[in-house]
């Protein structure tokens, strides 16, 4: 999430395997971006097992609301019955469960989508030259570029912002003592042009922070 990073699935999977323990994926990032039609990181690392329990936020790609829990048949009926905060939540609305088949057929349908997503990734990767600050190796829609100090990165963001783009600034606790950065967040609503305008800012702001 502040990082970017894919976590190294395979291999946790062989120690599953060895150990006989289930993997518990949190797929937030990468339902709907990553993979084959965006089914997510296990499609990604082309991964299947019955050891593998997902959870994806419906909130991110998807756009609405909610989450979903994906796994074995025993492992389903295993929390139906005693998940406390399954069996004592509310039911979702029929409009969000519409919206969210709506959402899903879209990601299905979206790898024009996520060609271009990918594209202006691989561009800002390649053209943002950073002697200051240093951006995280990721592949994915977050894009950390690490600043160090609290005041620094505030100041950063700040002056992005005063360009008329947005881009939050992360400090501790939420990452560790010394890594405070700006989370840099790249969608498919984002152009090229818009790329270049980010780029070009980081660069001037480079020269006078």
């Amino acid at each position: 999430s502040m990082d970017g990073d894919l976590a190294p699935l395979p291999e946790y999977l062989a120690l599953c395997e060895k150990y006989d323990a289930y993997l518990y994926i949190d797929d937030a990032h990468g339902f709907g971006v990553l993979g084959e039609h965006g089914e997510g990181s296990l499609s990604h690392f082309k991964l299947k097992s019955p050891r593998i329990i997902m959870m994806a936020t419906l909130g991110k790609a998807a756009g609405v609301a909610g989450a979903f829990v994906a796994g074995e048949k025993v492992v389903i009926d295993y929390l139906i019955q005693t998940a406390k905060s399954y069996v004592y939540s509310t039911p979702a609305p029929p409009a969000l469960s519409a919206t969210l088949s709506a959402s899903v057929k879209l990601i299905a349908q979206g790898d024009a989508l996520r060609t271009h997503l990918h594209g202006l990734i691989a561009y800002f990767k390649a053209n943002l030259q950073c002697k200051k600050w240093q951006l995280m190796p990721s592949i994915t829609a977050v894009q950390p570029l690490i600043v160090g100090g609290n005041v620094e990165a505030v100041k950063l963001s700040e002056y992005l912002q005063a360009g008329g783009i947005l881009v939050p600034a992360i400090r501790p606790p939420t990452v560790p003592k010394g890594t405070a950065r700006l989370r840099i967040s790249i969608s498919v609503a984002h152009s090229l042009d818009d790329v270049k305008a980010l780029i070009n800012a980081i660069h001037q702001a480079e020269q006078v922070l």
